[in-house]
Parts: structure tokens; C-alpha cells; sequence
């Protein structure tokens, strides 16, 4: 196969990077394989640096395989367990997930963040982290130094939510069902939330855990939604400029169609429990080397020009999340 041949050296990197990045990520499960990915990859390209043979590689993991992952972890998603507990939590999910995108959007333009860097902000804190990151970024045709610059705010936000959450639950009387579902909607990587669930109590973990997950499923309709703002926007610019050529087959996001064919398959009982694990570890596991790939692409000096900006619309939108999560419940 052509592509193995013109890319194997950069996927192989980036595999192997992702190995020390999974097992400092099992060791600091806080930080987690994807946010080590990231940090060693833009360590290695901004000290020694990359052979230039990896380049192609590199760029195609970070591509690529990022929507082979995407659609791996669709597998582990039940609808059906989603669907009985998820309508307990829709409401909530999608006041925040509105709140987010509004305040991502209205905020970053005042502040002035391109419209890319701030879709992946509000994306991010709005639905799973990394996760609806690398799924969005092929879509809207980020550069990787966003990407990298958004999930690295994403995670600043998890850390401190983790250690935030479940005094702050306490103070305001949740019980385990409120608790839950607060962290399920205003935390953003499903690490995190199951995290500051557990720490409340074991009921709290788990119903914070389906939250999650079904917030997670909004990776398909907003998919859709920037596919289809990205297909006009390129509609646009192939009628004021003639070389630009427009297609909405390419843009379409078909790796979300088998994302929800995988999500399917294992709601009808096609994977067992043994089978599922694996997937899992597979899933998540390929996430980190696209991301480690990502970090590998990554030029920290074009990092900081960005600036301390995008950093403060993250805190703001996963404030008026967290925020508008407490006032639906209290309503």
C-alpha cells in the first residue's frame, strides 16, 4: 500500500511517542496519554526536532487517524443505556451546550479570537474535551497549533475542576443525582468527570459517567451543523473567487456516519464485554498518538504569539457552563 510506504516512519513515531505518553498517562491519569502526547510532542519538534522523512507520517496521524479514533470510540457508546438515562440530563445538556457555543462565539469576537480557535473552545468545553476537538478540527480545517493550543486550555480547565467540583458540590447541598449531573455537563473530558464523580460518592460517579456520555453524542448533529456552516462558507468563497473549488461531498464529515454505525453496533449487542475493553484501549489509545502527532506538528513559538486571550475565553465559557448547569437544575 502507497500510503504505508510514504508515511510509516512518521506513524512509527508517533506510535512510540504515544506509548510513553499512555504510560505517563496511566501513572497521572489527571494529566491523562493525550495532554503527555501533546507536551512531548511540541518538546521534541521545538528542542532536537523531526527528521524531515516523519513529516508526511506525522501529518497523516494527525489527520487521519484521528478520525479512525473517532470512530473506534463510537463503539463503546450504548444508545440505549444513553437514551433511559440520558433524558433525565437532555435538558441540561442542551441549555449548557447553547450557553457554551453562544458564549465561545459572542466573547471570542469581542476579544478578537479567529473564528477557528474559538469554535474549537466552545466545541470543547461544550461537548467532551479532546474528544469533540479532533473531531470538529478536520471539519473546519484547523491548523494543528490550534487544536493544540485548545485542548491544552481544555485541559487546564479539567485539572481545576477535578479538585474544584466536589467541595464546591458539598457547599451548594448537591445531592448524588445533582452532583452527577453537574459534573457530567460542566466538565469537560470524560476522565475528569468520572474523577470528581467518584470523589463525591459512587452514585454520583455513575450517573455523572452517562451524562457524559450522552453529551458525547452531540458530536453528531454538531459535526453536522459546522459541515454545513463550512460548506456555505466555501460556497461563498468559490462564488467570489473562481479558483477556490467547492464540494460539500468533501467536506461532509463521514467519519461521524461511522461513528454512529459503531455506536449502533454495539447497542444491538454485536460487541461483548471482553470485546468492548479492547476497543476502548484502542480508541483512546489512538487518540494519543494523533495528538502526539499534533504535538510533533506543533511551533511553540507560534503557540505564544497567540497569546494569553484564547486562555481566558476557556475560562469564561466553562464558567458560564458550569454556572448555567447549577441555575437549570435550581429551576
Amino acid at each position: 500500500m502507497i500510503w504505508i510506504k510514504k508515511n510509516y516512519i512518521g506513524i512509527l513515531l508517533s506510535f512510540l511517542l504515544a506509548l510513553v505518553a499512555s504510560k505517563l498517562g496511566s501513572i497521572y491519569p489527571v494529566i491523562g496519554g493525550p495532554v503527555f502526547g501533546i507536551v512531548l510532542g511540541i518538546i521534541i519538534n521545538n528542542t532536537i526536532g523531526k527528521p524531515k522523512s516523519t513529516e508526511s507520517g506525522i501529518r497523516f496521524t494527525s489527520k487521519k487517524v484521528l478520525q479512525w479514533a473517532i470512530i473506534v470510540l463510537g463503539a463503546s457508546l450504548n444508545l440505549n443505556q444513553i437514551y433511559k438515562t440520558g433524558l433525565d440530563s437532555l435538558s441540561v445538556t442542551i441549555i449548557t451546550l447553547l450557553v457554551a457555543f453562544f458564549t465561545a462565539y459572542f466573547v471570542g469576537n469581542l476579544m478578537g479570537i479567529p473564528y477557528k480557535l474559538k469554535s474549537l473552545i466552545g466545541v470543547g468545553t461544550a461537548i467532551c474535551g479532546g474528544s469533540a476537538i479532533a473531531a470538529i478540527s478536520p471539519i473546519i480545517e484547523a491548523d494543528d497549533m490550534e487544536v493544540a493550543y485548545s485542548i491544552s486550555t481544555i485541559f487546564l480547565f479539567n485539572i481545576i475542576a477535578v479538585l474544584i467540583f466536589p467541595p464546591l458540590g458539598h457547599i451548594l447541598g448537591f445531592d448524588d443525582k445533582a452532583f452527577g449531573l453537574w459534573a457530567g455537563t460542566a466538565i469537560n473530558d470524560t476522565s475528569s468527570v468520572v474523577a470528581a464523580g467518584y470523589a463525591y460518592s459512587n452514585a454520583a460517579g455513575a450517573y455523572a459517567t452517562i451524562v457524559k456520555l450522552t453529551r458525547t453524542t452531540m458530536i453528531i448533529p454538531i459535526s453536522i451543523i459546522f459541515a454545513i456552516i463550512t460548506s456555505i462558507k466555501k460556497k461563498k468563497e468559490s462564488k467570489e473567487n473562481q479558483s477556490v473549488n467547492y464540494s460539500f461531498k468533501k467536506i461532509f464529515p463521514w467519519f461521524i456516519l461511522w461513528f454512529l454505525v459503531a455506536s449502533l453496533l454495539n447497542s444491538i449487542g454485536v460487541f461483548n464485554k471482553q470485546s468492548l475493553i479492547y476497543i476502548h484501549i484502542i480508541g483512546k489509545f489512538m487518540i494519543v498518538m494523533a495528538l502526539s502527532a499534533v504535538g510533533l506538528s506543533t511551533d511553540f513559538k507560534k503557540l505564544l504569539k497567540t497569546g494569553i486571550k484564547p486562555l481566558l475565553l476557556g475560562l469564561i465559557v466553562w464558567f458560564a457552563v458550569a454556572l448555567s448547569s447549577v441555575i437549570v437544575q435550581k429551576f
